[in-house]
């Protein structure tokens, strides 16, 4: 069953403020001349500019989204204002629904169908190569190392890569012997560009960022932490040969090397009830990236879901803050696994043709397989301060070039500039939001911790009802 959603978790799927004060203003009975819900699809239709009303639908267990008005957001604003009313009680319960919703559960299934069956033959292809390389004697899962089925344009790049490196390398000596005082703008921009034509995105990206930091007043001891990292980056790429297989996959995303989605959704799935924490999206280079962050229930694992659009264009907006979903995620490689996949989500107690109550009839055994989901909500299982430590000291014993990482901090008092005595980052401090919903008591609130410090995401209210911050 598909617990309520809160406002806040309504007006946190909005593309941007102005879609939230849209949609507030279209969350009035007197616009709809027609809305219902059933099973776990919203639907309605909106008074719009036109002759014909706007058709909206959502299906609350991904949730996705279908509106034949015009706007290149997503989710639209009649969306939204629809979501709004059902979270207030302002939608109906109806036994039927309309034959458009009907049709666009019937396609979505269908698709969803598709995919779970490419997924599964992807995997069987990936199951019986590994046999094989066995059984040969190979060495399943080298690929990126240099064992890639086009082994000659594999030697091109890692040949083009290790000569940037190098250069970066050369780079860091002189800037450590020359003293940090001398670190120019111009220079990073100049070194990061060369990484980019050298095909190391990853290490471009990082150098890139180095403006950011000497924009801050500790500006030298952030430095000499960034260069010691890149450092050993460079280095580790260079001896890439000599590190565990986990841990040589990690520098080869880091420096830039794709893994592809189908190899990523054709690995071994991790079955759980995801608590989906929070969001952050961040605009760069003219392309904005959207972070999800998740927790498994029973499997205690992290996860960071990521998408990317360019900015102006609608980013994923699938995943609720403050829900859980009961999903299969599969992880791309590395030796502290952290970004992943939904490779398919789950009903995760009564039978698909309940969930779509009548709405797709037949065709519900085949959504099973690829879009069924939602679990609701309620306050996720949290550590204390001193146990999410030893989880990052963890982490980053594994992967010193880990950025952020989700935990649940559990029975903690925020204050001005710290939660449980952690410190927050500068860009998080006083967070009255927090503060007012925890009133000086010890609360449960999901963050995502940095190197400089902690970033709120998600807080739960005496009711268990998601806050987002």
């Amino acid at each position: 069953m598909i617990e309520r959603w809160s406002r806040d978790q309504v007006l946190a799927l909005a593309p941007d403020a102005a879609s939230r004060s849209a949609a507030q203003k279209v969350a009035a009975p007197g616009k709809w001349s027609a809305c219902g819900v059933t099973g776990t699809v919203v639907y309605g239709e909106c008074e719009g500019s036109g002759a014909r009303p706007y058709l909206a639908c959502v299906d609350l267990t991904e949730p996705a989204y279908r509106c034949s008005c015009p706007s290149r957001k997503f989710p639209c604003k009649h969306a939204l204002g629809l979501l709004l009313m059902w979270a207030a009680d302002g939608v109906p319960a109806e036994q039927g629904a309309p034959q458009w919703v009907t049709e666009w559960v019937e396609s979505r299934a269908e698709r969803a169908a598709k995919e779970a069956a490419k997924i599964e033959a992807a995997r069987a292809k990936k199951a019986a190569e590994a046999s094989s390389g066995e059984s040969d004697g190979g060495a399943p899962g080298a690929g990126r190392s240099g064992g890639s089925s086009r082994p000659g344009a594999e030697s091109v790049r890692h040949g083009r890569v290790a000569a940037g490196l190098s250069e970066l390398e050369r780079w860091l000596d002189d800037q450590v012997r020359q003293g940090l005082a001398g670190a120019a703008e111009h220079e990073w921009e100049g070194l990061a560009k060369r990484l980019i034509d050298a095909q190391a995105p990853g290490v471009a990206g990082v150098v890139s960022r180095l403006v950011r930091v000497r924009a801050d007043d500790d500006w030298p001891g952030r430095l000499l932490e960034e260069y010691a990292l890149i450092h050993l980056l460079a280095v580790a790429y260079r001896r890439r040969a000599e590190l565990p297989g986990a841990l040589a996959e990690t520098v080869l995303s880091r420096v830039g090397f794709p893994v592809a989605k189908e190899e990523v959704l054709a690995g071994p799935a991790v079955r759980d009830q995801w608590d989906v924490l929070g969001r952050r999206d961040e605009e760069q280079d003219r392309l904005t990236s959207r972070r999800v962050w998740l927790r498994g229930r029973r499997s205690g694992r992290a996860a960071l879901v990521l998408s990317f659009a360019p900015q102006g264009q609608p980013l994923d907006a699938s995943l609720v803050t403050g829900t859980t979903i009961e999903a299969d995620l599969t992880y791309y490689p590395g030796a502290a696994p952290l970004r992943a996949l939904v490779a398919a989500r789950h009903d995760p107690g009564a039978d698909t043709a309940a969930r779509y109550g009548s709405v797709a009839g037949g065709v519900a055994g085949g959504v099973a397989g690829g879009v069924a989901g939602g679990v609701g909500g309620g306050t996720p299982p949290g550590v204390s301060p001193e146990q999410a430590l030893d989880e990052v000291a963890g982490v980053l014993g594994e992967d010193p070039w880990t950025e952020s990482w989700p935990v649940v901090l559990a029975g903690v008092v925020p204050g001005r500039d710290s939660i449980g005595g952690l410190p927050l980052h500068r860009a998080a401090r006083d967070p009255w939001r927090l503060i007012a919903v925890s009133g000086g008591r010890p609360v449960t609130v999901a963050v995502e911790w940095t190197p400089r410090g902690l970033r709120p995401l998600t807080t739960w209210d005496d009711e268990g009802t998601a806050v987002v911050l």
